[in-house]
């Protein structure tokens, strides 16, 4: 009987950042190696201003944990991030495999692989590109989010999930559009007798979080603000929801809300620049978002975007782990 080589479970290496842990935790989850092992880094200067670029005692810069962890390189390493990225290339040096989430801004040599979005411009023979953003998102993690948060399935429906963010340079939406956004929303949910499922992010402004409260009132469901509201229900949302409405400022957030089967509509959609509009014309081409973010028709049966999965086969692939 052949020798298949039993590989070790892999670690993640992040700066911390929820959205940059959330892409490396689905992708060692995806590659189905045992419990991933995570690490946060504490870079100090130099290394943290030269990163991802090399500098003498890279080792010691990013904390006690990762100096430790350089002593006896695992077998494989996810890391996002700009910083993961100089970690990643410390750790590859040492003789771990390294795969890095994001474009380092760097010739793509240092790293074994590397998983950019389509709309970045970096290519190469180790670049592997996806549409959006990596997640957990599936019909089992659907499912667990369903049991854990059953009682939203009281509600009465349609239930409609918001998932609100916060304004960036490629989406600098102005606050009172996005309270009129509510407005509409509460307005269409009184008129059908249906439920909210809302969530906001760390990137909201404080005051939209009182904007958002109050203008839903009077109408039934959940608003989990981030603030003394308890653990972040966010599975049992999507989970339970009818369908999504997002805000136009996050990739991770379109794309979670595209990986279920829900019809998907972008409030302030024409306030998106630059990528941010790539990403949407990628998702309307593929059927994937309403035309109009109030009109919930939809022909058929939607395919959900489940990209993880995907590139978890071709890290698999490329570096030789068996399926």
């Amino acid at each position: 009987m052949p020798y298949v080589k039993r590989w070790s479970p892999p670690w993640t290496i992040t700066d911390g950042r929820a959205g940059n842990v959330r892409q490396a935790v689905a992708l060692a989850t995806a590659l189905k190696l045992g419990v991933h092992r995570p690490l946060v880094l504490l870079p100090r200067a130099p290394w943290k201003w030269v990163a991802p670029r090399w500098f003498p005692g890279m080792a010691q810069g990013f904390g006690e944990a990762f100096a430790t962890l350089t002593a006896q390189p695992p077998e494989l390493a996810v890391g996002c991030g700009r910083q993961a990225a100089g970690a990643l290339r410390e750790l590859r040096r040492r003789g771990s495999k390294v795969v890095q989430i994001l474009d380092p801004r760097l010739g793509t040599r240092h790293w074994d692989l590397l998983v950019v979005p389509e709309h970045d411009a970096l290519r190469g023979s180790n670049v592997l590109t996806l549409l959006g953003s990596l997640n957990p998102v599936d019909d089992d993690w659907l499912t667990v989010g369903r049991a854990a948060f059953a009682p939203f399935g009281d509600l009465p429906g349609p239930r409609t999930a918001l998932l609100v963010g916060g304004p960036t340079a490629h989406a600098p939406w102005h606050e009172p559009d996005m309270v009129k956004v509510f407005q509409q929303l509460a307005e269409q949910l009184r008129a059908e007798g249906g439920s909210l499922l809302a969530t906001t992010s760390r990137r909201t402004p404080p005051a939209l979080v009182g904007a958002l409260r109050g203008a839903f009132a009077d109408v039934p469901g959940v608003i989990w603000g981030d603030g003394g509201d308890g653990v972040n229900p966010y599975a049992g949302l999507l989970g339970w929801a009818d369908r999504i409405v997002v805000s136009p400022d996050s990739v991770n957030l379109l794309s979670e809300a595209c990986g279920t089967r829900l019809p998907v509509a972008v409030a302030l959609e024409q306030q998106a620049q630059g990528r941010m509009v790539q990403f949407q014309q990628a998702l309307r081409a593929r059927g994937r978002l309403q035309e109009r973010w109030l009109d919930w028709g939809y022909p058929g049966p939607i395919e959900p975007l489940r990209e993880t999965g995907r590139i978890a086969a071709q890290v698999r692939e490329a570096l030789g782990i068996p399926a």
